[in-house]
């Protein structure tokens, strides 16, 4: 709700800068303190809220839509060619999910829509999978015996009969995953691969707010905490063993 709703909840400009208050404690104006350029922490935190959540929902969709088109026919006809498919599928899922990605970003180069390819690339043999699985048992079911016996073709089958019933779990497996994109966005953010300054990236906000942890620890840990146990575990973590500028 506070992503989608940003641009009427945020109180102030996200990238509106104002050196004069750069790095201002939390409180008085800035409900969660100003970042190094004076940026309201609080409005940009909610603006990476929606960047995340788009980023993530856009590469699901990615994933989804692939995965389950490979998945049908690889589940569906079988032999060679769910052999083919589901090798391809095994060497993904054989490289870390992170350095996947950090390689296809690599690639195409950094940016939100290119952060998006790259999780709905990671995402791929996942989806791909659990369509497959559940194709290889709706295949054999009698109402689609039914409708070979009435003469259907195979992607006649495949969209009205053995697709509805294979979306269920697909459904459920969708919506876990969103979470997942959402710290691979970060994670890749925090890297300087995902999307690019100005914008409001929860990761791109902990990366630039790490050389202020000594002196503005509030830079870094808002969206930390934002972004759930593990990020603000990491930026504690961080404020322990680095030195401030200066030091």
């Amino acid at each position: 709700v506070v992503g989608i709703g940003a641009p009427f909840l945020a109180p102030y400009d996200p990238y509106a800068q104002n050196l004069p208050d750069r790095r201002a404690a939390p409180g008085g104006r800035f409900l969660l303190g100003a970042d190094e350029f004076g940026r309201d922490v609080l409005s940009r935190v909610m603006y990476g809220a929606g960047l995340a959540l788009r980023t993530a929902v856009v590469a699901t969709g990615i994933g989804l839509v692939s995965g389950t088109a490979l998945g049908l026919l690889a589940g569906f006809f079988g032999g060679w060619l769910d052999d083919v498919i589901m090798r391809a599928m095994d060497v993904l899922l054989a490289f870390p999910y992170l350095l996947l990605a950090i390689a296809v970003v690599s690639a195409l180069g950094p940016g939100e829509i290119t952060t998006q390819i790259a999780i709905g690339f990671w995402a791929l043999p996942s989806f791909a999978r659990v369509v497959r699985s559940s194709t290889l048992s709706l295949r054999e079911r009698d109402f689609v015996e039914a409708a070979r016996a009435q003469g259907a073709g195979a992607l006649r089958i495949i969209w009205c009969h053995v697709l509805p019933h294979a979306m269920w779990p697909l459904v459920a497996f969708a919506t876990l995953f969103v979470a997942r994109a959402i710290l691979l966005e970060s994670a890749l953010s925090f890297l300087g691969l995902g999307a690019q300054p100005p914008a409001a990236s929860w990761g791109g906000m902990v990366a630039s707010g790490r050389d202020y942890l000594r002196i503005a620890p509030h830079i870094a840990l808002a969206v930390g905490a934002a972004s759930g146990r593990d990020g603000a575990d990491r930026v504690r973590r961080r404020a322990r063993s680095r030195p401030s500028p200066g030091a």
